[in-house]
């Protein structure tokens, strides 16, 4: 009622005479209600993060943290995830619901964690993202682009270092892999479905498709690019600016655009530069091998002067 009071008094400060002063409510009891639900709700998921004591990070109650584990301000631990000891999230880091991470493990800071298992000892840089949805799509009968699945986990093993901005994929049909000792450097791409052995050195900006598979004690120099489902045996090192786009099958050096044994590589390199100066290539081979043996060939002493004072 008081309400209409205030309608009506407005409408004849507006100079409205005599005509009728129509408006409507609605009650007000449901509205509070459903407001009164949510603020329950957004307390009871409040409630459900509490402060760890060590660093001042948040983490949900359901999550299973070693007491002498770090958690940063900032950084947040989702439901059912594990902590193990002397482990150490940075801040503003997530970890996502049912990630693992092993003791000792050290994240810089803005790591997100999903879907992964994440060894022991391991050194994760500021900005690494791991377990995300990996690219992968198709055509439907309609003409559409639909994504494919994207439902399994990215597993990373022990002592495993890596570097700053780098993405790991989760996997579609199988779990993305990293072995053991494996040390990658900053802004590495590594798509859904890969496995890449133990000891394993990667270097900045490398892309390596989905399912591919990656050996022991292989090198991948900068800027390395590594067609999907392509394997690499063990022990195969590949200069940088490389592109592998065929199964390597044999241990040994590799580079070049596809890659091929680094011999013939230097060799596919003198041709291109000596076609480029107008020469014949029929020379090509001889001059690389004339500066191959050069190489090689033991200097000679230099000679010795002997002089006598008179």
């Amino acid at each position: 009622m008081t309400m209409a009071l205030r309608i009506a008094k407005l409408a004849t400060s507006l100079g409205v005479k005599n005509r009728p002063v129509i408006f409507f409510s609605r009650p007000m009891s449901s509205l509070s209600t459903g407001q009164k639900l949510l603020d329950e709700n957004a307390t009871t998921k409040d409630q459900e993060f509490q402060k760890w004591w060590n660093g001042g990070g948040m983490f949900h109650q359901s999550a299973l943290i070693d007491p002498t584990a770090q958690i940063e301000f900032g950084a947040v631990v989702h439901s059912e995830a594990i902590i193990g000891a002397n482990a150490c999230i940075g801040s503003g880091s997530v970890v996502g619901p049912s990630v693992t991470i092993g003791h000792s493990t050290r994240t810089g800071y803005k790591v997100v964690l999903s879907n992964c298992t994440i060894g022991d000892s391991c050194i994760i840089h500021h900005g690494v993202c791991i377990g995300q949805d990996g690219f992968g799509f198709f055509v439907d009968e309609n003409g559409l682009m639909v994504k494919k699945p994207q439902s399994l986990r990215a597993r990373i093993g022990n002592h495993v270092e890596i570097g700053a901005n780098t993405c790991i994929d989760r996997g579609s049909w199988r779990d993305t892999v990293i072995g053991e000792h494996t040390k990658i450097d900053n802004l590495v791409q590594i798509g859904h479905n890969v496995e890449i052995g133990n000891n394993c050195m990667i270097c900045g900006q490398v892309g390596i498709a989905g399912s591919a598979t990656i050996g022991n004690y292989v090198t991948l120099g900068g800027r390395v690019s590594i067609r999907d489902h392509v394997s690499i045996a063990s022990k195969v090192r590949l200069a940088g600016n490389s592109c592998v786009t065929k199964n390597i099958s044999e241990a040994g050096d590799y580079g070049g655009f596809p890659a091929v044994p680094i011999q013939e590589w230097r060799k596919q390199v003198v041709s291109l530069r000596q076609i480029s100066k107008g020469s014949q290539p029929s020379t090509h081979s001889s001059q690389f091998d004339k500066l191959q043996s050069s190489t090689d060939a033991t200097p000679e002493p230099p000679k010795m002067t002997v002089h006598s004072e008179l």
